[in-house]
């Protein structure tokens, strides 16, 4: 079989025997790691409160929480999981709505059972879970927009969601109020009150001491190089997830130390495997991109950003990639690893053409590196799709720019949809450079803009949309950024 490169570290080497704790049961799967989190739950466990709705971590409805040791607690997620591998839970907590059940309704069950947010129940048990995520990774720091967030990724055709959002306020109303320290209380305690309120079963407070027995991953399949190599896995399933657990997969997220993010010598370490959720809201991150969380809502949902990592948006190599076109912006290099050897190559000219990249078969990604922008550096993304979140692009754009004293000092900027790969506007910015911040400066880069990009009419756009949308957004990156020197009024009333 040919070997397919989705988003690659290397061979590692992990058993079938996959060895974790499903809701209050210590277990092994003994099936293929590639096999779905949603159907060995489903066709194996017979736990079919997991819902299948899309398949495409569109709805929702599949949400369950998987927790992981962090320290001494644990750090609970929802994800969907319809893209998740069953490899990838060896030495985790998996709760589906049926690990929640106890002797009464829980306060989310009840809320939604009070504000009228059940009719068909189909979606239920994924709301069910995201909210319950909700209760444990808020703390008591609970609130409005925080419910929507949560929500994000469940869709509900019967309810219209008020329903939804009004049992979110009755949560706020029981748990949203500061208890225990000053600071207020430690996950852990928080985690302890949940199961004194009966919001979570009494269980969850064992589960540190029990993960921390389960032995690492035994060696196993002795293949030297798997058909597929698995990261978040948000692309590869929607593209082939009946085919993978047929194929030799080795799941990469069962590599910690490829996650994370530092600064070294005025350069930030991106580790391949860190997932947009822990990018947007790394202190470091929102040092040099405030509106990072801001940018982060339009590329997914809560359950999908907490899979889809940064390393594989980039070897997925889509035209249209959303942290692509931001790290692209950032002027990012690629690590790329083959054995001993090393090279770093510029994101610049790792895309070759359409899913081609300077990427030899024998080479993997460890990580991105991009440097700390000067002071003064603003950085904007803008995103043109059909729906406001969770959609693909139709046309997407980042910028990184600096000016003095009103004239441009330095710009990067990108574009996606407009080419067959992730785009660098090398003329546009050569246009730019030196030039002072006004409607004439960007009216000629829009021009060299227009003959620099080659977009192609698809099910997102016709060509000509796809270049006025390139026209668009570079206005809106200018008159976000530089309010004080153009306005949007400056391009659409007559001079």
């Amino acid at each position: 079989m040919r070997t397919t490169y989705i988003f690659t570290y290397g061979y590692c080497p992990m058993s079938s025997r996959t060895h974790f704790i499903l809701n209050d049961r210590e277990t092994t799967a003994n099936v293929a790691p590639g096999t779905l989190v949603l159907d060995y739950l489903r066709q194996e466990e017979r736990l079919v409160g997991t819902k299948e709705g899309c398949k495409e971590g569109d709805c929702g409805a599949c949400v369950v929480l998987v927790g992981e040791l962090q320290g001494g607690r644990v750090e609970y997620k929802p994800v969907t999981s319809c893209l998740m591998p069953v490899g990838e839970l060896h030495g985790k907590h998996l709760v589906t709505v049926e690990g929640l059940n106890m002797a009464a309704l829980t306060p989310v069950q009840q809320a939604i059972v009070d504000e009228g947010g059940s009719q068909c129940g189909f979606c239920t048990p994924g709301i069910v879970v995201s909210l319950t995520g909700y209760l444990i990774h808020a703390g008591s720091n609970l609130d409005s927009e925080g419910i929507k967030y949560a929500l994000g990724g469940n869709l509900c055709r019967c309810t219209g969601y008020a329903s939804l959002l009004r049992a979110g306020e009755r949560l706020i109303q029981q748990f949203g109020k500061e208890t225990g320290s000053a600071n207020g209380p430690t996950q852990r305690e928080h985690v302890g009150g949940l199961v004194a309120a009966g919001a979570l079963p009494a269980y969850f407070k064992l589960i540190p001491a029990r993960l921390k027995k389960i032995p690492q991953p035994e060696s196993a399949n002795g293949k030297d190089t798997p058909d597929y190599f698995v990261a978040g896995g948000t692309d590869i399933y929607v593209q082939q997830g009946e085919a993978l657990p047929e194929t030799n997969v080795q799941v990469l997220n069962l590599r910690p130390e490829l996650r994370g993010i530092s600064v070294e010598k005025r350069q930030v370490h991106v580790g391949a495997l860190t997932t947009f959720e822990a990018f947007a809201y790394h202190p470091e991150i929102l040092k040099i991109i405030p509106e990072m969380l801001e940018y982060n809502l339009y590329n997914a949902s809560w359950q999908i950003r907490n899979r889809a990592t940064i390393g594989g948006n980039i070897v997925n190599a889509s035209p249209i990639g959303d942290m692509t076109a931001l790290l692209l912006a950032l002027e990012g290099e690629l690590v790329l690893q083959a054995g001993n050897k090393r090279r770093t190559v510029p994101m610049k000219a790792f895309f070759k053409g359409y899913k081609t990249l300077d990427k030899r078969p024998d080479e993997i990604l460890t990580e991105v590196i991009f440097p700390v922008p000067p002071k003064g550096t603003r950085i904007h993304f803008e995103k043109v799709s059909k729906r406001k979140t969770l959609d693909i692009a139709s046309v997407n754009s980042a910028i990184k720019i600096r000016a003095e004293n009103g004239v441009i000092a330095d710009v990067a900027l990108t574009m996606g949809g407009v080419a067959p790969v992730p785009f660098f506007m090398h003329e546009t910015c050569a246009c730019l450079v030196g030039q002072p911040i006004s409607r004439e400066t960007i009216l000629a880069a829009i021009s060299v803009a227009q003959g620099e990009v080659a977009p192609i009419s698809d099910i997102r756009g016709s060509a000509d949309y796809k270049r006025l949308l390139v026209r668009q957004l570079t206005i809106a990156h200018f008159t976000r950024l530089f309010p004080d020197d153009v306005t949007v009024r400056d391009f659409y009333e007559s001079h």
